[in-house]
Parts: C-alpha cells; structure tokens; sequence
C-alpha cells in the first residue's frame, strides 16, 4: 500500500509562475521565456497529479465474528480487522465472542485486542 505525504514544500512547488512581461512588438525571446515558464509550471502540476494518481485506496476492514478471525499471528502485529459480536470489549484487552457489540480490533501478534 502506498501514502503520498505531502508537505508544504511540494505545494509551494505548485504556485503560479511569475510569468515574463510581455513586450510591445513580438519577440521570439519573449515567446520561448514564456514557453519555458509554463512548460516548468504544468510538468510539476503532471508530476503532482502522477503522484496523486499512483495512491491506492485504503481496504476496508473485513468484518469477522470473534471465532472467525484470522490467527492473530498469521496477520501480524499491527494487522486491523472489525468483529461484529464482541462481549462486553474494553480498550486494549483481548476480544472476546458471543455478545453482540461491533467493534474494531487489532492484532499484538499473539492475540486480537480491542480498539
């Protein structure tokens, strides 16, 4: 899975240019100037839109009973998951089934726990 973190930085890149003042009569230098300016200009909002093209989206949790839930070791500390008949769940202690209660888990890499 893939996060874009974009800072503040990588906005600014995104301003709009201070574009050439434009002389009286034609210029070809003043033609190619402004060329250039919004060449540079439009590749970095490219390159923005790219980066923001290659996210992916965030699965949603897979909603489990406590009994079907994955090994808690085979998913990993860290690894997410929803069960749907939690019994009387508090914060951080280890789900338990055969209630009623939707709620989210997480697993320690020994046992899912609530939250």
């Amino acid at each position: 899975m893939t996060f874009i973190v974009s800072t503040k930085y990588a906005i600014d890149k995104l301003a709009a240019p201070s574009l050439p003042l434009a002389t009286t009569d034609y210029s070809r230098q003043y033609q190619d100037q402004l060329s250039n300016v919004l060449r540079l200009y439009f590749n970095r909002i490219d390159d923005f839109i790219a980066r923001l093209s290659a996210v992916e989206t965030i699965p949603a949790l897979v909603n489990y009973t406590v009994v079907t839930l994955p090994s808690a070791a085979t998913a990993g500390a860290g690894a997410r998951s929803f069960v749907t008949n939690a019994l009387a769940p508090t914060f951080g202690a280890t789900v338990v089934g055969g209630g009623t209660v939707n709620v989210p888990v997480y697993s320690d890499g020994v046992n899912w726990k609530v939250g």
